[in-house]
């Protein structure tokens, strides 16, 4: 039975964790605050985790799981990781796709032991193809899923997302296919190989971006905070900052029009349509930046809030936390680490209204739980002892 229960909607889950850096423990991350056994298995050899496993991001995206260490290139580390599949629902990994196949962890193996098993594959680029073994990192997949073409200002250059919006996009995919199996396999009986790339996870996030060339074979180009079609949404300067308004729509353009008390642009020939608005969208920024700054920006968001238009304000980090709505959404969660003490963390997105999520456990030690999920698979305490003098486990 799960020894962390932060859930009981995914509670019946076991799911074993190989995943490293964000894309991989942001998919998981999904099935530990929901109560799903999440044991993520770590080197016992020295550690190297891509940052400090006390900081802030680490401890981010790992919390609500269990920690044993594990030699998977050992043979009894690997006798040891199929006992634990027979047991599972679930195993996710971000290795470079030929790892799991010297590992002998790849789909077809864990299936001879266990065809319930739905295996997870998150890569850079794919598992196979032209750039299948390349090393995969989001800002290389953001250049080449055509992000950072359209991120910025004109004739700047190319601009990368200002979050790693790919890894945690080839993350959220990821764990989106393995419910979707999951959900499956209660009517075959039969799990299956789910995979997802950061390549293609950009090219998702551009939706609508990129169908414009593949309908209609535009390439969009950087417009700066400007939206790429539809205007006037961007962001305007007020008298004491930037303001974003999003007004497309002739109704929309209406109400602000005569919320900044300048009716007559709605006549204005160079304005009139949707199309005339985005065409001539510099002269248009001159227009309402022109009023925009006689006021400062909370009383342009009652103003216009008021009026029916969208607005808001354009937060740093500790503005967003202290914000009435990020407060009232509990977009932060507390957790006690036993070593570190009380931390501040994000909280699961997704609320369920019977079963919700919850931070019970934050990130455990590495191998914390090592003796306590091999002594469920019927490991001995003499076992335990040659396997951690043979450096197997920690």
């Amino acid at each position: 039975m799960p020894k962390i229960t932060a859930s009981p909607a995914l509670s019946r889950l076991r799911i074993l964790d190989l995943t490293r850096v964000r894309a991989g423990p942001a998919c998981v991350r999904q099935f530990a605050d929901f109560g799903a056994d999440v044991i993520k298995v770590e080197t016992p050899g020295d550690e190297d985790l891509g940052g400090a496993r006390d900081g802030s991001d680490f401890q981010n995206l790992h919390r609500n799981k269990r920690s044993i260490t594990l030699d998977l290139k050992a043979d009894s580390g690997r006798d040891l990781f199929r006992r634990l599949v027979s047991t599972a629902d679930v195993v996710v990994e971000n290795y470079r796709p030929d790892v799991k196949d010297r590992l002998g962890i790849d789909y077809a193996s864990l299936r001879a032991i266990n065809p319930r098993i739905v295996l997870a594959s998150i890569s850079g680029f794919g598992q196979d193809g032209p750039y299948r073994d390349r090393p995969g990192f989001d800002q290389i997949a953001q250049g080449l899923s055509g992000i950072m073409s359209v991120t910025g200002f004109p004739g700047q250059g190319p601009l990368r997302a200002g979050a790693a919006v790919a890894d945690v996009t080839a993350g959220l995919l990821a764990a989106l296919g393995i419910m979707t199996a999951l959900l499956e396999r209660e009517t075959t009986g039969e799990g299956q190989w789910v995979q997802s790339n950061l390549l293609q996870a950009g090219i998702t996030l551009l939706d609508f971006q990129a169908a414009r060339f593949t309908m209609d074979g535009q390439v969009p180009p950087q417009v700066g905070n400007d939206h790429p079609t539809s205007m006037p949404t961007s962001a305007y300067r007020t008298a004491d900052g930037h303001l974003n308004v999003a007004a497309s729509g002739s109704v929309m353009w209406l109400r602000l029009c005569e919320a900044l008390g300048r009716p007559e642009l709605v006549d204005d020939p160079r304005f009139r349509r949707a199309d005339d608005r985005a065409a001539n969208r510099a002269a248009l920024a001159d227009e309402l930046n022109s009023v925009l700054q006689t006021r400062g920006s909370a009383d342009w968001v009652e103003r216009l809030n008021a009026a029916g238009v969208p607005c808001g304000p354009i937060y740093s980090m500790d503005e967003v936390f202290a914000d009435p709505q990020v407060r009232h959404l509990q977009a932060s969660a507390e957790v006690d680490h036993p070593r570190l003490g009380k931390l501040t963390i994000l909280n699961q997105p997704i609320r369920l209204s019977r079963t919700p999520a919850a931070l019970v456990a934050a990130t455990p030690e590495r191998g914390e739980h090592t003796d306590e999920v091999l002594r469920e698979i019927g490991v001995t305490d003499a076992e335990l002892a040659l396997l951690r003098s043979g450096k197997v486990i920690l």
